[in-house]
């Protein structure tokens, strides 16, 4: 009998985020998969979780090798080599398909397709929501970690323009985090996503306000 989709992407991925960095690493994937099928289960229309979960373990197998400019386009080498593994796996054509589908469509970046299946969509939203909330906020900032300094560039300050008193840098603030944030959650595309999303944008919002007070936004320290 032939093991499980979901099952199956699990343990051929686990081995391409031995070299990820902490925003995009197999904790990473797994915390989609996890919202992916909460998600799901939100749903009215029947989702094929399995599909769902392979597109979840999968979907930044790429990251490391992008990161290190090995490859350009991490959704579009992820599919690729999504399908070089599964099909050797007897996973049938049209399963393969759908997984790597939802892999290319799971980024927001404007070169990215359109996802066009619900399952699709929901691995974006949950993709996308696990940047947002408490630990959302602790991965943007791991993702500002990784591109400060790299080729030399300082990507941001730890601070807000509006309240520091020193010249302006000329550098991203914190407030990148909370654009990032904004960007993500207005994207989605499921109901079930939309709501989870609400909350934890309310999170952000305290969070932001309680990180102004501390830095004096508003007139007091």
């Amino acid at each position: 009998m032939a093991q499980e989709l979901g099952p199956l992407a699990r343990e051929l991925s686990l081995p391409y985020y031995d070299d990820a960095l902490p925003a995009h690493d197999r904790f990473h994937a797994e915390r989609v998969r996890d919202l992916a099928i909460r998600l799901a289960n939100d749903c009215e229309r029947p989702v094929d979780n399995d599909v769902l979960a392979a597109a979840a373990w999968i979907h930044d197998i790429g990251r490391p090798l992008e990161r290190t400019g090995e490859i350009d386009d991490h959704d579009a080498w992820a599919a690729a080599e999504a399908a070089a593994r599964l099909e050797p796996e007897g996973v049938a054509p049209d399963r393969i398909d759908a997984v790597t589908h939802c892999v290319r469509a799971h980024s927001i970046r404007a070169s990215s397709p359109e996802p066009e299946t619900l399952e699709a969509r929901l691995l974006f939203d949950a993709d996308k929501l696990d940047a947002a909330g408490g630990r959302g906020i602790v991965r943007l900032a791991c993702i500002v970690g990784e591109r400060s300094g790299r080729q030399g560039e300082a990507y941001a300050v730890i601070d807000d323009a509006s309240a520091s008193e020193l010249a302006a840098s000329g550098l991203p603030d914190v407030a990148l985090l909370r654009e990032w944030v904004d960007e993500r959650l207005d994207a989605l595309y499921t109901d079930p996503g939309r709501r989870l999303g609400e909350s934890r944008r309310q999170f952000v919002d305290d969070f932001f306000a309680r990180f102004e007070n501390e830095i004096g936004v508003d007139g007091t320290q």
